[in-house]
């Protein structure tokens, strides 16, 4: 029945819809401090604006991820399109700060509703490794969508064009994506066995889940977290927040392009233990360069963040494959949980920074020092996993998620 469907029109769609995604993160993370200055917002305060994207993204994620064998993924694109609409125009006329949180809440909704439709419903169009490239290719559209935003959003900017009118850019590829979707007929489930709720449930409780949940917080909010405030915690360094962010995440869709050669060389305990290793060092480098070295750690930074998540998602669906649909919605739930209740966090250590330190610049390293204890940490646990896992008979796969 699958094979009647029109695949690359699917395909494309799901594809619109992650640059959506990722224009939501580029493009806010553009506009955060005109936000700040015209609303009199504090850091902390926009952290908690931020966390609402982050928090919507999780919700939706796991409830698609529980429903989706009983809605289909028709449906949840149907609320994803409504919910991003919905946060984009409530952005744009929003009259302040609880009209900030609650739009930033409906346009991480519908973030989450694309992740949890778009994987499964590729997974099932396609099969062995015609799947992993297409879920690969599919992927690379987050960073790569966030090159495109981040480039938009510093030329609108210099141009002398507002916020608001950025925030109208998101409904470009969102209409795109609502066209392409409409009226086509979806895949229908192709595994057996991994619908049951039941073993689902019980495989989350398995040694292996249950550690990668934990590391999950910390890849998560080690990639995010420096990304989401580089306009801020950049902006007097001498270098282009949102040029970094470019670069950033430009290195990272090169990067995701080529992940299956590289993880079946190093291995996904390999990759993420190396991952640990340069994310450490480039959030390091953030918080003690300036000028065009900047762009130097972003690039150190960008090789060590390139992989967790996809590495981090391929192993709970290899090491846990009875979790299915569900082990991957929320293992990609609580990374961005994780990220939503640090926002706020990492924004109070720039206020608390700035009231110490004379110079923005200052305060930003100061943050960013900080935030190094995230991946130091990763580099223990991922060092603990790699020795646990070595003899591991689980077949090692390329990634499959963003």
């Amino acid at each position: 029945m699958n094979e009647n469907l029109n695949k690359s029109a699917l395909f494309n769609a799901s594809c619109f819809a992650l640059i959506t995604t990722a224009f939501t993160f580029a493009i806010r993370a553009g506009i955060l401090p005109e936000l700040g200055e015209n609303f009199g917002l504090s850091a902390e305060q926009l952290g908690f604006i931020n966390s609402m994207w982050f928090l919507g993204f999780p919700i939706s994620m796991i409830l698609g991820g529980l429903f989706y064998h009983k809605i289909g993924p028709k449906v949840i694109m149907q609320i994803a399109f409504v919910a991003h609409t919905l946060g984009i125009v409530l952005t744009i006329y929003a009259g302040g700060y609880t009209g900030l949180l609650i739009s930033t809440l409906f346009i991480g909704f519908g973030n989450g509703c694309t992740e949890a439709a778009c994987n499964p419903m590729i997974a099932d169009m396609y099969s062995g490794d015609k799947m992993n490239k297409m879920l690969n290719r599919f992927h690379m559209w987050f960073p790569g969508g966030i090159v495109l935003g981040s480039l938009i959003s510093k030329f609108m900017t210099d141009f002398g064009m507002g916020w608001q009118m950025q925030m109208w850019v998101l409904m470009i590829p969102t209409v795109i994506y609502a066209a392409l979707f409409f009226g086509k007929a979806f895949p229908k489930p192709t595994v057996e066995g991994v619908t049951s709720i039941a073993s689902n449930v019980r495989a989350l409780f398995s040694p292996v889940f249950i550690f990668l949940f934990f590391c999950m917080a910390l890849t998560a909010i080690s990639e995010f977290g420096p990304q989401q405030w580089v306009n801020v915690v950049m902006s007097e360094s001498g270098a282009s927040g949102m040029l970094i962010l470019a670069l950033t995440t430009g290195v990272m869709a090169v990067g995701r392009f080529f992940a299956g050669p590289v993880v079946k060389t190093l291995g996904q305990t390999g990759v993420l233990l190396g991952g640990a290793i340069f994310a450490t060092l480039g959030i390091y480098m953030f918080s003690t360069v300036t000028g065009p070295m900047a762009y130097l750690a972003a690039v150190v930074f960008a090789i060590g963040v390139c992989y967790f998540w996809p590495v981090m998602v391929g192993a709970i669906a290899q090491r846990v494959p009875l979790s299915g649909a569900l082990g991957m919605s929320i293992i990609g739930g609580v990374g961005m949980f994780s990220t939503a209740i640090f926002q706020p966090i990492i924004g109070k250590w720039i206020d608390t920074a700035r009231a110490i330190h004379d110079t923005d610049l200052l305060a930003g390293q100061a943050t960013l020092s900080k935030m190094v204890t995230f991946p130091a940490i990763l580099i223990v646990l991922f060092t603990i996993f790699f020795f646990w896992q070595k003899n591991s008979k689980s077949t090692e796969a390329v990634p499959t998620a963003h």
